[in-house]
C-alpha cells in the first residue's frame, strides 16, 4: 500500500434496467439499538442539510424531535463525532461541523487516494458473486434516478461503496470507506441543494459505477482507478466553485 494512503488510513481507523430485473434488497433490519437508532436517524438529518452546517445540537432539542432518552443521544454524537460530522467546542457544546474550504479540500483530498485506491485493488481481487453485485447496484442507482427515489439510491450508493471497499481484500480499505462515507453524501447533498436538483450529479455518478464496474470485471486495475479518481475530480471541482 502507498505509504501516505496507508497513514491516512490507519488515522481514520483510529479517529474516525432491463425486463424482469434482478433487484439487490436493502436492508430492512431494525437497529441494534436505541443509540443506534439515534445515529440512524442523526446521521439522515445531517447528511440531507436538515441540521444545517454549524448548527448547535441540543441534547433537549434532540430527545424531543428523536423520542431518545439522553445516554443514546449521546452515544450516537460521540460516534459521529469520531466520524468528522459532528464536533465539540469547549464550554459551548456539540455542533454539526461547518461546511469550509479547507475540509472540503481535506475529505476530497482523501476520498482520490482511497477510493481510487480501493477501485484499483477491487479491479485485481473482486471475486465473480461481488463483480456481479456491483454491476446490480450500478443498475438500482439508475432506476432509483429515474424513480426518484431518493431514499433507495442512497442506500444503493452505501452498499456500492461497502462491497467495492470489501473486494479491495484490504482491511484498513474495508474499514475506511464507509467510515467516510457519510461526509461525502453530506457533500453531495450540498452540491445537489445549490444546483437545484440532485439528478444531474446523479447521472454522472452513475457513469463512474459503469465505468468502475466495467474496469474491474475486465481486471484492469488502471481504469478502475482512473474512472474513480475523474469522478471525484469533477465533485471536487463543483463544489469548489460554491464554497
Amino acid at each position: 500500500m502507498d505509504a501516505n494512503l496507508e497513514r491516512c488510513a490507519r488515522l481514520t481507523c483510529e479517529t474516525m434496467a432491463t425486463p424482469n430485473p434482478i433487484v439487490v434488497p436493502l436492508s430492512s433490519s431494525a437497529p441494534r439499538s436505541l443509540a443506534e437508532k439515534a445515529y440512524e436517524l442523526l446521521v439522515t438529518r445531517i447528511t440531507r442539510l436538515e441540521l444545517a452546517p454549524g448548527s448547535v445540537l441540543a441534547e433537549r432539542t434532540l430527545i424531543e424531535s428523536l423520542g431518545i432518552g439522553r445516554t443514546p443521544i449521546r452515544e450516537a454524537l460521540q460516534r459521529l463525532a469520531m466520524e468528522g460530522l459532528v464536533e465539540h467546542l469547549t464550554n459551548r457544546g456539540m455542533f454539526v461541523t461547518d461546511i469550509t474550504a479547507a475540509s472540503v479540500q481535506e475529505i476530497y483530498e482523501f476520498r482520490g487516494l482511497l477510493d481510487g485506491y480501493a477501485a484499483s485493488l477491487a479491479a485485481s481481487r473482486a471475486d465473480a458473486a461481488q463483480v456481479q453485485e456491483l454491476r446490480l447496484l450500478h443498475k438500482q442507482l439508475v432506476r432509483a434516478t429515474e424513480d426518484d427515489d431518493i431514499d433507495s439510491y442512497v442506500a444503493y450508493d452505501r452498499r456500492f461503496y461497502a462491497v467495492l471497499a470489501a473486494a479491495a481484500r484490504n482491511g484498513f480499505v474495508a474499514e475506511t470507506v464507509p467510515r467516510i462515507f457519510n461526509l461525502h453524501l453530506r457533500l453531495w447533498f450540498f452540491i445537489s441543494k445549490k444546483i437545484g436538483g440532485w439528478h444531474s450529479i446523479a447521472t454522472s455518478h452513475e457513469e463512474m459505477t459503469r465505468d468502475v464496474v466495467e474496469a474491474i470485471a475486465a481486471r484492469d486495475p488502471d481504469a478502475a482507478r482512473k474512472a474513480m479518481e475523474v469522478y471525484i475530480s469533477k465533485r471536487h471541482g463543483d463544489i469548489k466553485a460554491i464554497v
